[in-house]
């Protein structure tokens, strides 16, 4: 167990260990910049002014609609096309200058990868291993591993032809980390699987970012998926970023001026539920950030303009009260995406 730093800390607060310290820095580290970057075909406008920092061994989310740009960016990172103005650096290296070095430091996932199809699942990682210089004895060892870790193993001697969706993806996973890259990017990596297949590869995706570091981007239309895997988010429409944040900081930004809704039940005792519920109300209304309170049969609805749930909570149970039920209403990404696509925010940039 790594020895934890001596220096002082808070009330409350523990001290960090090495290993936690290490991790923070990491995540701090910028590994994917885009600066001003603008993709021009013709009048076409694909992709417009964007700026984007991606951490280091983060699962960030690039979300958006079909034709919004997600596309064109990922091919600007990879060197694949050159933006009209504007700059994209990943891990330090700037894709445009440098193409070829960055290709060999990032694993790319389309949405629908080509194999050999006359060959296995093994040796069509060993070719890819081979394109990368990778020695023999070092390359089957890598592509056994990483048969086991994306559940292959069974199905290495298949020949690929033969391989349903949903495996041809867990082969391409396993394909772009042969090279041990530092940055995966997987342009909708779940079209055409089954709902089991989907689960499956996204707790693939996190378990890789959380145990080996890898910062993943992923970019995908599929709002839920997004919600379930990543970090951060960034929600792209017609080739502009229009927002970017965790989802709690986005939505505390987006509904800043909406009230927050609390939803408790409590166990009142027979024959007292009029003077009890009369004292509940009492309590509640004392809360500071609670505004209103309103009572529906079982429920009690509760209105704050700021979001007072642990507050409620030890009041109802300190004066006496069964508390049997409490439900604080969230924000999901699908809200905070619809707000965004409907133009709620769209002419400005929320960081």
């Amino acid at each position: 167990m790594a020895r934890p730093l001596h220096y002082p800390a808070g009330a409350g607060q523990r001290l960090l260990s090495v290993q936690e310290i290490r991790k923070e820095v990491a995540v701090s580290t910028p590994i994917i910049e885009l600066r001003g970057l603008t993709k021009r075909y013709g009048d076409f406008l694909a992709v417009d002014g964007l700026d984007l920092t991606i951490r280091k061994g983060e699962v960030f989310g690039l979300l958006g609609p079909n034709g919004a740009g997600k596309s064109t960016t990922i091919l600007m990172m990879l060197g694949l096309t050159e933006p009209s103005s504007g700059s994209v650096e990943v891990c330090g290296i700037d894709a445009t200058v440098n193409p070829i070095e960055v290709k060999r430091r990032v694993g790319y996932l389309p949405d629908d990868i080509g194999f050999y199809e006359s060959y296995n699942g093994m040796d069509n990682l060993l070719y890819t291993a081979r394109l990368n210089r990778i020695p023999e004895d070092e390359a089957v060892a890598r592509a056994q591993r990483l048969l086991s870790r994306v559940g292959l193993a069974g199905e290495a001697a298949k020949k690929t032809g033969k391989y349903s969706r949903g495996m041809r993806q867990r082969l391409g996973l396993a394909d772009v980390l042969i090279k041990n890259p530092e940055v995966i990017i997987l342009d909708e990596p779940t079209l055409g699987i089954d709902p089991q297949g989907v689960r499956e590869f996204l707790e693939l995706i996190v378990r890789l970012s959380r145990e080996e570091g890898i910062t993943v981007l992923l970019s995908s239309h599929h709002l839920h998926q997004v919600q379930q895997v990543c970090d951060r988010v960034g929600i792209f429409v017609g080739g502009k970023l229009l927002a970017d944040g965790d989802i709690p900081t986005l939505s505390a930004q987006l509904f800043a001026n909406e009230a927050f809704k609390i939803t408790i039940r409590v166990k009142f005792s027979e024959g007292k539920q009029d003077t009890e519920k009369q004292r509940l109300m009492q309590v509640v209304q004392s809360v500071e950030g609670v505004t209103s309170v309103q009572f529906d049969q079982d429920d009690i609805h509760i209105s704050c303009y700021k979001d007072a749930t642990p507050h409620v909570a030890r009041a109802v149970i300190e004066n006496g009260f069964d508390l049997i039920h409490l439900n604080h209403k969230e924000h999901g990404l699908d809200e905070i995406y619809h707000r965004y696509f409907e133009g709620g925010k769209a002419d400005g940039k929320t960081k």
